[in-house]
C-alpha cells in the first residue's frame, strides 16, 4: 500500500490465487494489463474503494462479503466464465463504451458467467449475449432484451409503481441494455406491492428468467 492508501495490481498475470480486498482504508486498483485466471476474489469494500481499469477475469470467483452498491465499473472489466456470490445492487456489467471516454471503459465484456449464488437488484447487463449467463432464481428475476421488448412490457399491468425498464426521460436505460436483474422483496417494498403480485404479473410475461 502506498502513502495514498492505494493497493495496485497491474502489468501481471495471476493464476490460482485468493485475493482478499477487505482493508477499509485501502483503495484497490485492478489494472491495467492485469489478467486473473482461476482466482478467488473476496470483496469487502465499498464501490468508491474499488477501481477496475480493464482487468481480464477468466474462470474467477467473486465472493462479495459487503453489498456492492451502484457500481458501474464492472463495464471496465472483461469477465469470462466467472462466478458471483453475495449481494450486488445497481451494478452494470458488459460492454458500455458510452459510459465513459476513459480507455478502459471501451473494452468491457461478459460471457458465460454464473450469478445463481448472487442476489442482484437493479443490475444491468450491457452489450452482451445474456443467454450465455446464468441468473438468480426467484425471488430473483431477470428480463431479457427489455429495450427491444419495451412496448410489449408496457402493455402488461404491473402492480404498484413497478416498471421493468425506463425508455424515456433523464433516467432511461441505455439502448445497449440486454438484461436487467431484480430482487422481488426489494422491488415489492420500493414499488408498494407484494412479491406474490409481482410473480403473478411476471408469469404472464415472456422472456423472464425466474
Amino acid at each position: 500500500m502506498d502513502w495514498l492508501g492505494n493497493v495496485v495490481f497491474k502489468d501481471r498475470e495471476i493464476e490460482n490465487e485468493r485475493l482478499e480486498l477487505t482493508d477499509k482504508k485501502a483503495n484497490y486498483i485492478l489494472g491495467p494489463n492485469l489478467t486473473l485466471k482461476n482466482c478467488t476474489l473476496v470483496l469487502k469494500v465499498s464501490a468508491r474503494h474499488l477501481s477496475l481499469k480493464q482487468p481480464r477475469f477468466i474462470d474467477c470467483t467473486f465472493e462479495v462479503r459487503q453489498e456492492l452498491k451502484n457500481y458501474q465499473s464492472w463495464v471496465a472489466a472483461s469477465l469470462k466464465g466467472c462466478r458471483f456470490k453475495g449481494r450486488l445492487s445497481g451494478c452494470d456489467f458488459g460492454h458500455w463504451p458510452e459510459y465513459s471516454s476513459l480507455p478502459w471503459y471501451q473494452h468491457g465484456f461478459i460471457e458465460g458467467c454464473d450469478f445463481t449464488e448472487a442476489r442482484l437488484d437493479g443490475c444491468r447487463f450491457m452489450g452482451c449475449d445474456p443467454t450465455t449467463l446464468r441468473f438468480p432464481k426467484w425471488p430473483g428475476f431477470t428480463f431479457l432484451d427489455p429495450i427491444g421488448r419495451s412496448q410489449e412490457l408496457d402493455r402488461i399491468q404491473w402492480p404498484g409503481s413497478f416498471r421493468p425498464i425506463v425508455v424515456e426521460g433523464q433516467y432511461r436505460d441505455p439502448p445497449s441494455t440486454m438484461a436487467v436483474s431484480l430482487f422481488a422483496p426489494m422491488e415489492a417494498k420500493r414499488c408498494g406491492t407484494t412479491e406474490d403480485e409481482l410473480k403473478a404479473a411476471i408469469e404472464k410475461c415472456e422472456g423472464v428468467v425466474y
